[in-house]
C-alpha cells in the first residue's frame, strides 16, 4: 500500500513537470510563471514552501517536547504573522515594485531599488550559502520518517527525493512547482487532520490526552516540576517560546524563496483571495503540527531523547498507527519537503545565474533567454547534489538537529534581508549603506553563533533565539544607519516609488468614480 501510493505520487509530480515544460522556455516563465499565477496556486505555493519536514519532524518534535501544548502558539504565529501580515504588508507592494523594476529575484530588487550592483552580488552570495543548510535539513527530516515506514537506507531516501524533485522543477520551472504545490498542499491539509485525530484517539481522545499531559513533569526543564505546566497556556518557558514564534513567523518576510511568491501573483483580486487562503492553510498545517508535537511527552516511555534526539519524537508518535495512516503521513511529509525543496532550488539557481554569473562572467552576459534557462537548470542539479552530500555528512557526523540547521539558515537570510526589503518597499530614505550593514550584521552574527557560541549571552546561544534577535535588530539598524549615511539620489527614489502612484481603472464596488 505504502509503495503503491508513493509510485502514483511520483508519477503525478513528474507528469505535471512535463506538462508545464512549454511555459518554462524563458526566464520569466521559468522563474515566475509569467507573473500570471492565480490566488489558489500562489497561496498554496507560499504555504507549502513555508512548511516542510523541518516543521513537521524537527520543530514540532523539539518544541512540542520542550513547551508542551503551548507550542501551538508557534503555529498560530505562523498563520497570523508569517502568512496574514506578510501578505497584507508585503504582497501588493512587492508585486508592484518588482514588476516596475522588472526584477525576478530579491538580489535584483536590491540592485535596482538602491542602484547598487554590489548589493545584488552580496545578496546572491548570502542566499546561495545559507539556503544549503536549510535544504540539508529537509533531507534529514524526511529520512527519519522513511526509515520508520520502509526501513530504507538514509542515502537512498536523499537520492530519491533529490532526483524526483529535480526532474519536475527542471522540466516545468515555477509553474510546475506551483501546480505540484497545490496538490501537495491538499495532501498536507487532509493528512495533518487525519493524523492528529488518529494519534489523540490512540491516547483515549483529546481530553484524556490533555489530562495525561497535565500529569507530566520534568525536573531537567525550567519550571518543569510545576503541576500541569506542559498542558498550560504558555508552557514552562515562555521567553524561549517567544523566540521560536518570532523566528518561524517573522522570518518569512525576509526569505527570498517566500517573498518571490509575491512577484508571480496575477492580480489584485488574487492577492486578496490568496491572503485568506494562505492564512487558513497555515493555521491548519502549522497549528496542527505544533499541536500534535505538544503531546510528544505522552510517548516518553518509547523515546530516549538523550540518545535519539528530538527528531525521533514525531516518528515515534506515528509508529503505532495502521499501515494506511503511515502511508498518508509519508506522503504528507514527502509533499511538504518536496514543495519546499523545489522552491529553494529555483530561488538559488535563478539567483546564482542571473545575479552573480551574469554580472561577472562575460559568456553568461551574452546569453539569450533560452541559454539562461539552460544554465539555471544546470545549477538546480548542482544545488541539489551539494545539498544531498551535506545532508549525508551531517547525518553521519551528527552535527546538529534539524531545528538548529533551519534556525541558522532562517536567521542569516531573514536577519540580512528582512529590514532592507521591508524599508525598501515603504521608506524613501532607506540608504544603500544601511542595506550593507544589515547584510553583514545578519549573516555575520549567525556565522559567529555557529563557530563561537560561548561568546554569546546564554539566551542567544540558541540559533533560534539568535536568529530572532538579528531579525528584530535589523528593523532598528536600517533606519538608524540610514539617518547618518549618504542619502539616496532623489531622482532615483522618485522614479522607484512612482509605480505606486500610477492610476488603474477599477470597478465601482471597489472605489467610487468622481
Amino acid at each position: 500500500m505504502k509503495l503503491a501510493l508513493l509510485i502514483v505520487y511520483f508519477a503525478v509530480m513528474i507528469g505535471i513537470g512535463i506538462y508545464c515544460r512549454k511555459q518554462a522556455t524563458d526566464v520569466s516563465g521559468f522563474v515566475l510563471g509569467g507573473r500570471s499565477v492565480g490566488p489558489w496556486l500562489t497561496a498554496f505555493a507560499y504555504g507549502t514552501s513555508y512548511f516542510s519536514a523541518v516543521v513537521f519532524i524537527g520543530y514540532a518534535g523539539q518544541f512540542g517536547w520542550k513547551y508542551g501544548i503551548a507550542a501551538t502558539w508557534a503555529g498560530i504565529g505562523n498563520a497570523l504573522i508569517g502568512s496574514l501580515l506578510a501578505w497584507v504588508i508585503l504582497g501588493r507592494r512587492t508585486r508592484i515594485m518588482t514588476q516596475h523594476f522588472n526584477s525576478a529575484t530579491m538580489p535584483q530588487f536590491f540592485e535596482k531599488r538602491f542602484e547598487s550592483t554590489g548589493l545584488k552580488i552580496g545578496a546572491s552570495i548570502i542566499i546561495f550559502i545559507f539556503l544549503i543548510p536549510y535544504t540539508a535539513s529537509l533531507f534529514n527530516g524526511l529520512s527519519r520518517l522513511f526509515g520508520m515506514a520502509f526501513h530504507m537506507d538514509y542515502t537512498i531516501c536523499i537520492i530519491l527525493m533529490g532526483v524526483l524533485t529535480g526532474i519536475y522543477v527542471i522540466a516545468g520551472g515555477y509553474m510546475a512547482t506551483a501546480i505540484n504545490d497545490f496538490i501537495q498542499g491538499c495532501i498536507m491539509l487532509v493528512g495533518i487532520v487525519v493524523v492528529i485525530a488518529a494519534v489523540l484517539n490512540s491516547q483515549g481522545g483529546f481530553m484524556e490526552a490533555l489530562r495525561g499531559m497535565a500529569e507530566v513533569s520534568d525536573p531537567t526543564v525550567a519550571n518543569g516540576e510545576v503541576p500541569g505546566v506542559f498542558a498550560s497556556f504558555f508552557g514552562p518557558d515562555p521567553v524561549n517560546l517567544l523566540g521560536v514564534v518570532i523566528l518561524t513567523s517573522l522570518g518569512t518576510w525576509g526569505l527570498p524563496q517566500m517573498v518571490q511568491k509575491f512577484y508571480a501573483i496575477k492580480s489584485e483580486d488574487a492577492i486578496k483571495k490568496g491572503t485568506i487562503i494562505s492564512t487558513l492553510f497555515a493555521l491548519v498545517v502549522a497549528g496542527g503540527c505544533y499541536f500534535l508535537g505538544g503531546f510528544g511527552r505522552l510517548f516518553s516511555d518509547q523515546i530516549d531523547i538523550a540518545a535519539e534526539g528530538y527528531d525521533a519524537v514525531i516518528p515515534t508518535m506515528l509508529s503505532g498507527l495502521p499501515e494506511l495512516l503511515i502511508a498518508v503521513v509519508v506522503i504528507l511529509v514527502l509533499s511538504a519537503s518536496m514543495s519546499t525543496l523545489s522552491s529553494l532550488v529555483i530561488a538559488s539557481s535563478s539567483t546564482l545565474t542571473m545575479d552573480l554569473l551574469r554580472e561577472k562572467v562575460k559568456g553568461v552576459k551574452k546569453m539569450n533567454e533560452f541559454e539562461l534557462v539552460f544554465v539555471m537548470r544546470l545549477f538546480i542539479v548542482v544545488f541539489v547534489v551539494i545539498s544531498m552530500v551535506i545532508a549525508i555528512v551531517q547525518y553521519k557526523q551528527s552535527i546538529s538537529f534539524i531545528a538548529q540547521l533551519m534556525g541558522v539558515s532562517w536567521g542569516a537570510l531573514a536577519g540580512a534581508f528582512l529590514a532592507p526589503f521591508l524599508y525598501g518597499l515603504y521608506w524613501k530614505k532607506t540608504t544603500k549603506a544601511a542595506c550593507w550593514v544589515s547584510f553583514v550584521f545578519g549573516a555575520g552574527v549567525m556565522i559567529l553563533n555557529m563557530v563561537a557560541k560561548p561568546l554569546f549571552p546564554v539566551l542567544l546561544q540558541s540559533p533560534i533565539n539568535c536568529g530572532a534577535f538579528v531579525m528584530l535588530a535589523g528593523l532598528v539598524i536600517v533606519p538608524v544607519v540610514s539617518r547618518f549615511t549618504r542619502k539616496p539620489d532623489q531622482k532615483m527614489v522618485k522614479e522607484a516609488f512612482a509605480c505606486y502612484d500610477k492610476t488603474a481603472p477599477v470597478k465601482q464596488r471597489t472605489a467610487l468614480h468622481d
